[in-house]
Order: structure tokens, then sequence, then C-alpha cells
């Protein structure tokens, strides 16, 4: 079969060819049909020796949708034919969190890190872009009936990171409905919570549809591109400004002038950072979710507001993941995808690079 692979540190994607493996115990095997491509990929492909804790080489690819195509003899979960998403992040798949379905908070992790097993899929063990992908349990697959594979895949990070992230911050904020809320105030002009959105790419437009169909915030969108600000628009922002010296005032004199109860920093560079702090109100939520470099100085008293809780989200839970597939099923979330061949893989990430691709880059196994 086909595979993109990573073969050595800082150099090019390949595309070769590899045996196609053969499920044995509980292993899967899915036939792919859509793998998405993620800024993810482009932090291991320029990587340095001994930066992350994996072996080369192995296939790219961890957002990854398909059908079952054969199990192992111990095998649970989807049987033959059944189309599926495949839940990234895995651990060990014993300890408490992942037996919760949390393997995106193993236990575990620094000691499987250590001996170099990997992340997940696609991130230290063979990945979805390619033309199978062995899993190596059914556990880590969420059926998505007859959701398209080139929307599914894009939800096992994409999706499934933003929706983590909103879900971290969401008890602060208004539900959707009634209007009842958590143990946050309202602060904006019409009695609801707000919420900034830096960064409306891949995550951030996807939480700007569900900040919309989970809570009754005011979700007001921050990016450099205008083309972003009008992906924004499209997916619900009630708000949208360029990044400029005056951005944070502008979002505080929006939420009526106190401040934003939440901000989900999808960039994580120092510029977003300086804004969040910004921009936020005494008591509020920083959650950074982008990878960007930027640093922020915890110290109290400080230039971070009193109160002020932050979060790193990574990934999120496998039940998370079955409620964002329920959300696409149910067309309230919707992925922006621009869509290439598998043999096309050089072409997408050097796209995805240059920062010309609108929303979620996907290859499709030609």
């Amino acid at each position: 079969m086909r595979a993109v692979r990573m073969t050595h540190w800082g150099g090019p994607p390949v595309l070769t060819e590899v045996a196609r493996p053969t499920p044995r115990a509980n292993e899967v095997l899915i036939r792919v049909e859509a793998a998405g491509v993620c800024r993810s990929d482009l932090h291991v492909l320029d990587a340095r020796p001994g930066v992350l804790p994996y072996r080369t080489p192995f296939t790219l690819g961890h957002e990854v949708a398909g059908r079952v195509a054969e199990r192992g003899p111990g095998a649970i979960g989807p049987g033959v034919g059944q189309r599926v998403v495949v839940y990234g992040p895995w651990g060990c798949g014993q300890c408490t969190r992942c037996s919760a379905g949390a393997e995106n908070y193993c236990d575990r992790r620094t000691e499987l890190d250590a001996v170099r097993t990997g992340t997940g899929v696609g991130l230290g063990r063979d990945g979805g872009m390619a033309d199978f992908l062995l899993v190596p349990s059914g556990r880590v697959l969420v059926p998505v009936g007859d959701l398209p594979a080139t929307q599914a895949a894009p939800l096992s990070d994409a999706g499934l990171t933003a929706y983590h992230a909103v879900a971290g911050i969401r008890p602060s904020l208004p539900l959707d409905g009634d209007g009842s809320r958590g143990d946050g105030g309202s602060n904006s002009s019409d009695g609801s919570a707000t919420v900034a959105v830096i960064g409306v790419g891949g995550l951030g437009h996807l939480a700007v549809q569900i900040l919309r169909a989970t809570t009754s915030a005011q979700v007001l969108a921050v990016d450099v591109r205008e083309e972003a600000l009008a992906l924004a628009d499209a997916c619900g922002a009630h708000f949208g400004t360029l990044l400029r010296p005056d951005t944070a005032e502008a979002l505080r004199r929006r939420a009526g002038g106190v401040g934003v109860d939440a901000v989900l920093d999808f960039v994580g560079s120092h510029s977003s950072l300086e804004l969040a702090v910004g921009a936020l109100r005494a008591g509020g939520e920083l959650a950074v979710v982008g990878s960007g470099g930027g640093e922020l100085t915890v110290r109290k008293p400080g230039a971070l507001p009193p109160g002020v809780r932050i979060s790193l989200p990574f990934w999120g839970t496998r039940p998370e993941l079955e409620e964002v597939v329920a959300l696409a099923r149910k067309g309230v979330v919707r992925v922006e995808t621009e869509e290439f061949a598998l043999a096309s893989a050089p072409e997408a990430i050097d796209r995805l690079r240059s920062g010309r691709t609108r929303g979620r880059t996907v290859l499709v196994p030609d």
C-alpha cells in the first residue's frame, strides 16, 4: 500500500510503498477514506533529532476516517464494513484516565514517551496518510454513520480539540436554550457572556460553531487575515476584528467595558497571549490551544488579571469525540475543507506551510 512517511528528522515527507498490515489479537485494520493535514504535522516534520520522543520512520496523519476492513480475532467495537473516525491519542488503555476515555491525559504518558512508543496515531506510530491504517483496538474507533469522511476526519483533532477547549470554559458560560449559567456572570450589553476566539483557522472556525451550538455566549473573533474574519462571520461569530494595537480595548468595549469572560487562543504566540491578557476580565478563563511559541509570566501580583484561570487543552476525550460527531451529523458543525489526492500530499503540506489554506486540508486516497 502507499503511505506518506516521515523518514528522517528535518526531511520532507516521502510518498512510498509499504507492506499492508494484517490485524492480530485486538487490532483492527481501517481502509482509509480521508486523512487530515494539520500544523502539528509541520511541527513533527520540522523537529530536530531528539526533540520528540519518536523513532523514525513512521507514517504521518493523525486525523483519520474510513471503513473497518479486517479485525483481529480478539477485536472489539465496530464490525467489518462499518464507517468510523479514529480517536487519535493512544494511551496505555488501562490507567484510570484511559479507562474513562481520556487517553489524551494518560497517567503513563511520560513512561510511554520514555520507551518511544509514540503519542498516538501518526505521532510516532503509523498514521492515516495511507491506503490502510492499523489501530491497536476497537476502543479507539467512533462510528460516524453516513457523515462524509472528509468531514469526519478533521473532527478527530481540529473538531475534538476545539470541543475540548470549549468544554473547559463552558461551566462559566450561559447554556444554550434557557440562558441558565454556571458560576460566571454576564457582562455584554445584552446580558450574555463573551468569548474571544483568537485565530480563526482550522480549529478556530470550528470553535466558533461549537460555541454557537452549545452556549448562548457572544462570540468575538480575532485574526490577522480578512478572509479568516469572513470565515468567522460565516460560522456565526457575532463580531470580528483584525489584530491591531487597540484590539484588546475594542474587545473590552464589546464586552461591556469590563473585559471578556473567556479567551480561546488558537495561536499561542507572544502577540496573541498579550491580547488575551489585555482583553480578559478579572476571574476570566484563558485556554491556550495554539503552539505558537509565546510565553506568559505567572506572578502574583503581575500582569494577569486577578482570579484568571489558565488551561492548556490537549486533544480531547473519546466521549467528547462522540459528542462532536453527533453535532456534525446534526448539521450544526461543518468543517471548511480543501481536498487533495493522497499522491498530492507533499503539495498539500507545502500549501499549509505557506498559510494558503482556508479551514482544514484533507487527503483522499485516489
